[in-house]
């Protein structure tokens, strides 16, 4: 029942902590898949992260007096889906590997909105240890985007032959901004 912010915010939790697990079994597959190192790698250091991400949503359920499962997170379970199509896909190795970039920029940029929207809830709830633990998990998911994005345009998609034959020009490199990491929660008066 969602009766107030904090009954949602465990809502929240909840499904995060089922969404991150999902990426658990999700993560060692696409690592498997990618033929470009620096790509293998990156999944495989996210997994690591995320496991230290259940581990820091199961303590954040703790704080609020509540257990992390029962909930599925079915919008994960959907972007996983998405992602086992490449998978199962065959093809030049560059192409596969930004098929696998493209699925999981998609995880990241869920996770990216989930844990903001979570963080908000929590900073409103003036629980800031919450926030706090929130906040690593959400500057990590965002620096494992802009890695993703990093090796997409740096690597993987100039080694691909996506170039039309008919004459038409490649679109101009975008040029990325930094992030800056996530501000520092406000406190209510």
């Amino acid at each position: 029942m969602l009766d107030s912010l904090k009954s949602l915010l465990d809502e929240q939790i909840k499904d995060l902590y089922n969404a991150e697990n999902q990426l658990l079994k999700a993560l060692p597959k696409m690592a498997k898949k990618a033929s470009n190192e620096k790509l293998r790698v990156a999944f495989e250091g996210h997994l690591e992260e995320t496991r230290e991400h259940v581990e820091r949503l199961a303590s954040v359920a703790t704080m609020l007096e509540s257990k992390p499962g029962g909930k599925v997170c079915k919008a994960m379970q959907g972007l996983i889906e998405e992602g086992k199509e490449v998978l199962e896909q065959d093809g030049e190795d560059a192409v596969v590997d930004a098929a696998l970039i493209a699925a999981a920029q998609r995880v990241e940029h869920y996770e990216i909105a989930a844990y903001t929207s979570a963080c908000s809830m929590a900073q409103q709830l003036g629980a800031t240890k919450i926030v706090k633990v929130l906040l690593e998990t959400l500057n990590e998911e965002r620096a494992a985007d802009e890695k993703l994005g990093d090796i997409s345009s740096g690597e993987v998609l100039p080694a691909t032959d996506f170039a039309a034959d008919d004459g038409a020009e490649a679109p101009a490199k975008e040029q990325r901004t930094p992030r800056r990491e996530a501000p520092a929660p406000k406190r209510r008066s």
